[in-house]
């Protein structure tokens, strides 16, 4: 499923082409995906005019001048592909349509929005803009882990006590928004912290190095447009490739990248998702 940085990723592919653009058209072909659209979808979109294109956590947010904002999320394998307009060096022609093609926006400039997602595990709903923070999937998020509200005395204080390991922790997303498998291996890789730590035992010295490897590792994988692991994709179509960089994940047997370590990554399972690190370097 898509990470913070591959969500950050398909907003500033979409933001040139959406932001202050009116939507010409919305096709909506079928009644739902993981849940139901909400009532009269296509009619409350067509003809809104987007005033701004944000994220919070994985979530993508329009906001319409109608006062109400489109949220967004993209799922296992969904996808949201420019057409019909520049997207960075190239002009990508409208495709022909494919059978997961679920709604399609064209934009008065010409562009087209598609969201397309096989698998049927995203989400779109519409409210209304001044309670968005207050919908049931954005209403418990904790902060942004590149935002200001993300701190070592923050995560000092959600941690404390916790009995569970710090992996599983830094999973939920109350305690740190955005946050999933791929970029938690890899920041406590960076931070030299092992997945089986116990949250509430990791003390002032592993915090203080653990926020700063957490915002390096997104920063790291934005600049490469993301990871691309099966579905994903950019706006422009794009893989992204920061899954080339990875230190621990999906390397289990290979040596430890750590200069003058020995080691060999290493995988467990916790909570039924695979933990990849190296048992030397992270304690």
């Amino acid at each position: 499923m898509p990470e913070l940085p591959e969500v950050e990723t398909v907003r500033r592919g979409l933001a040139p082409v959406m932001e202050g653009q009116v939507i010409a058209r919305a096709q909506v072909n079928r009644p739902d995906l993981r849940w139901p659209f909400p009532p009269d979808m296509a009619a409350r979109l067509q003809g809104a005019r987007v005033l701004a294109l944000r994220r919070r956590s994985k979530y993508l947010l329009a906001d319409l001048d109608r006062g109400e904002t489109l949220l967004v999320h993209l799922g296992m394998s969904g996808r949201m592909l420019v057409s019909g307009a520049p997207v960075g060096r190239f002009v990508h022609d409208h495709p022909a349509p494919e059978k997961h093609d679920h709604v399609i926006l064209d934009m008065a400039s010409g562009a087209r929005i598609t969201f397309n997602d096989p698998r049927r595990f995203g989400a779109m709903d519409l409210m209304a803009t001044p309670a968005a923070d207050t919908h049931p999937l954005l209403a418990k998020l904790g902060p942004e882990p590149l935002g200001n509200g993300f701190h070592e005395a923050h995560l000092a204080a959600a941690l404390a006590g916790r009995r569970m390991p710090v992996k599983a922790a830094l999973l939920d997303q109350r305690i740190v928004a955005g946050l999933g498998n791929i970029y938690v291996c890899e920041a406590l890789f960076r931070a030299r912290i092992s997945p089986r730590r116990l949250a509430g035992n990791l003390g002032p010295r592993r915090i203080a190095r653990l926020v700063p490897a957490i915002r390096e590792v997104l920063r790291d994988a934005m600049e490469a447009g993301g990871s691309s692991l099966r579905d994903y994709r950019q706006a422009d179509g794009e893989l992204g490739y920061f899954q080339h960089a990875f230190d621990v994940y999906g390397r289990e047997g290979t040596p430890c990248r750590t200069p003058g370590c020995e080691g060999r990554i290493a995988r467990i399972v916790q909570a039924a998702r695979s933990s990849f690190y190296c048992p030397r370097c992270q304690r």
